[in-house]
């Protein structure tokens, strides 16, 4: 018998890759065989991203190819694009079935009565219900790609940054149950996983809405005390939760890493405040300096924004500096970009595209400079990696750090701790041998 087979197409974060393990999971369970989205399928699952303009446009491209793979293809579109805009969606025609970003389980019960009935709708069904309302979703996963793990703790955000639309693209803040979380990494533990992320779209809010006692602390606490634990590395964190009392009750944890992903945004206090972030770059800075005190060996990521509305050049040097004085691992930098119905997109000072891509690859230059001297300054040392995948005769792997480091190996390293010393680089990529 044919097996009925279902491919998705997953576009933006983390959040997202985890959701869709969640469904594919779901659809296994009922007889769907998972394959590529770069092959002929049954039916295509698309789980959209709307952080900016050309996420959009992604989605919606994504949507076509997989039509143009098999026309008479079901075609469930889901995330956070859908339910902002459905209505884009629904005029792409050929589109089945659209939720939003509260509901994405029901692609599994919608998939398989249209599959059952044998027929795509004439009409697209549209079901994007409102957030006011939403409760965390139930979704879980038991398998795992590699040997690293992410598991969604946390759904929704409430700052109201004003150049985002994830707010209404996710809603209000909502916490998966403690014994939810312990339960799914206890499983993941036992099946051999190595490294848990505990991620979210505003994962430092996590148990706000269930207690005063349950915060993200306290969820780490308890994931620590989970026999055979490996690593747990954090999803992204504003820098405005890095306060003493988190970082000395996180720091004594076994399991933690020694990496946080800070999202800056800005190195200019004039630039946050119009962006309505809750910190200026003052106590951004501090929050570096209590987690390097913390951590000896701590490396640290971020997202920069260049070129919001008004951003002068002294502002773009503002964020050089915090930049250099940071000294960030790796720096993801990226234009801003209008996004409709905030508001940002209506403030003036707009600042001109090629003024952007200029300052874009000028701090991107910088980002990459100050890596290529940290990955310097560890040459000769020794380090511990978790090895995750083989190339061309390489084991590749990370530190708990999140350094990426490779070694020369013909034999199977998956899931296993090696002790490496660490010999060149190549900017990106540390290369070593086995010690």
């Amino acid at each position: 018998m044919t097996k009925k087979t279902v491919a998705l197409a997953t576009l933006g974060c983390k959040v997202n890759q985890y959701e869709s393990e969640a469904i594919a999971e779901a659809l296994e369970g009922t007889g769907w065989e998972i394959l590529s989205p770069a092959q002929p399928c049954d039916a295509y699952i698309v789980n959209t991203c709307t952080v900016t303009a050309e996420s959009d446009r992604k989605a919606r491209q994504t949507i076509r190819r997989m039509m143009k793979q098999n026309p008479f293809a079901y075609i469930l579109v889901t995330g956070c694009y859908s339910q902002v805009s459905p209505d884009a969606i629904s005029a792409i025609s050929g589109v089945d079935y659209i939720c939003g970003s509260s509901n994405k389980m029901s692609v599994v019960e919608k998939l398989n009565h249209l599959y059952n009935i044998g027929q795509k709708n004439t009409q697209t069904e549209i079901c994007v219900p409102n957030l006011d309302s939403a409760e965390f979703e139930n979704m879980s996963i038991t398998k795992f790609d590699r040997t690293r793990a992410y598991v969604k703790i946390e759904d929704g955000c409430e700052s109201h940054c004003a150049y985002c639309t994830i707010p209404a693209a996710r809603g209000p803040i909502r916490s998966k149950p403690a014994s939810e979380v312990i339960s799914e990494v206890e499983g993941l533990v036992h099946g051999g996983c190595r490294e848990v992320v505990l991620t979210g779209i505003e994962t430092g809010s996590y148990g706000k809405d269930i207690s005063k006692e349950t915060d993200l602390a306290s969820i780490l606490e308890q994931i620590d005390t989970i026999p055979n634990i490996g690593r747990v590395r954090l999803g992204s964190l504003d820098p405005s939760m890095i306060k003493p009392d988190f970082v000395n009750r996180i720091k004594k944890l076994r399991s933690i890493t020694p990496h946080f992903h800070l999202s800056m945004q800005s190195g200019s206090s004039a630039v946050l405040a119009g962006m309505k972030r809750k910190y200026n770059a003052d106590q951004a800075m501090r929050a570096v300096k209590l987690l390097r005190d913390a951590f000896p060996t701590l490396q640290l990521t971020t997202d920069i924004i260049v070129g919001f509305p008004g951003e002068t050049e002294q502002d773009f040097e503002q964020s050089c500096a915090l930049v250099e004085n940071a000294r960030f691992l790796m720096v993801h930098v990226f234009p801003y970009s209008k996004r409709q119905g905030t508001p940002a997109a209506t403030m003036k000072n707009q600042v001109a595209d090629d003024i952007k891509h200029l300052r874009v690859k000028a701090l991107s230059q910088k980002a990459a400079d100050i890596r290529g001297e940290i990955l310097d300054s560890l040459m000769g040392g020794e380090v511990d990696v978790l090895f995750e995948s083989a190339n061309g005769g390489y084991a590749y792997g990370h530190t708990p750090e999140f350094v990426e480091v490779k070694v020369k190996s013909n034999c199977n390293m998956h899931a296993k701790i090696c002790r490496v010393r660490l010999l060149s680089h190549d900017g990106n990529v540390c290369e070593g041998e086995l010690i």
